[in-house]
């Protein structure tokens, strides 16, 4: 089990919600005070990236969940789509992507309209409080990582600079 899952006994935090108390900005623990994850380049990666990805993901202008963001976020930047479209994009069955964009819509972030050329189709756009959301969470999550990479040397900022280069030719 991870220290991160883990109780106070090791080191977890007593809620057990996985979040460290411990001092440093931003509630995270200074990078000196973490240890290594163990194993090779790929198996430290890829905690370091999920990681990462964890810590950014918790940087949102509100409370939707992960799916409910992600399905916002595609509407924002390629939709409009239809629910199927939607489901199919993100892995999910119709009937669950339904459920999503009853709350997205009851929530007032996006709106179906008739789709243009099959009235047996609806499309799902976003709406201006949508484009928001989706504008205000990645302004949050922009301002953090800013945060983090000022505190870091020239130098450490350019190896991360040639890294983004390197990860991004890895992801496609």
């Amino acid at each position: 089990m991870s220290s991160e899952r883990a109780g106070p006994a090791a080191g977890g935090s007593p809620s057990g919600s996985g979040r460290r108390r411990s001092g440093g900005r931003d509630g995270q623990r200074p990078p000196e005070c973490l240890p290594k994850p163990p194993g090779g380049l790929a198996s430290r990666l890829r905690v370091t990236l999920l990681r990462s990805s964890r810590r950014l993901r918790a940087e949102r202008a509100g409370r939707l969940s992960d799916a409910h963001g992600s399905v916002l976020g595609a509407v924002v930047a390629h939709g409009p789509f239809t629910p199927g479209e939607l489901a199919a994009r993100e892995h999910v069955r119709p009937p669950s992507m339904t459920r999503t964009i009853k709350a997205l819509e009851t929530d007032g972030l996006v709106r179906r309209t008739e789709h243009p050329t099959d009235r047996r189709q609806v499309l799902v756009e976003a709406t201006e409080a949508g484009r928001e959301y989706v504008a205000e969470t990645r302004r949050r999550r922009d301002q953090w990582l800013s945060r983090r990479l000022a505190a870091l040397t020239v130098e450490e900022r350019s190896t991360l600079s040639q890294a983004e280069e390197i990860l991004r030719r890895i992801t496609t």
